[in-house]
């Protein structure tokens, strides 16, 4: 089984399956609502989203712990 490697980071739970048989009309349909979606949820909660993913991607506030000697 390929692992993917998914914008959220997420590795673990309930695997997504989506049909082969498909057609680029169902799947344009789909990736169209996503986008939908997405968008709705940037317009309501964008400043929230903002500030989450800087916390989220801010160094942490103690990278080197004090017990630890450091050279750099």
């Amino acid at each position: 089984m390929t692992r993917l490697n998914l914008p959220s980071g997420i590795t673990q739970g309930l695997n997504f399956l989506i049909p082969e048989n498909w057609s680029a009309d169902q799947a344009l349909a789909v990736v169209e609502l996503l986008d939908d979606l997405r968008e709705r949820i940037c317009m309501h909660y964008q400043l929230e989203l903002l500030e989450l993913q800087h916390q989220q991607r801010a160094n942490p506030k103690n990278a080197h712990p004090n017990d630890v000697d450091d050279p750099f």
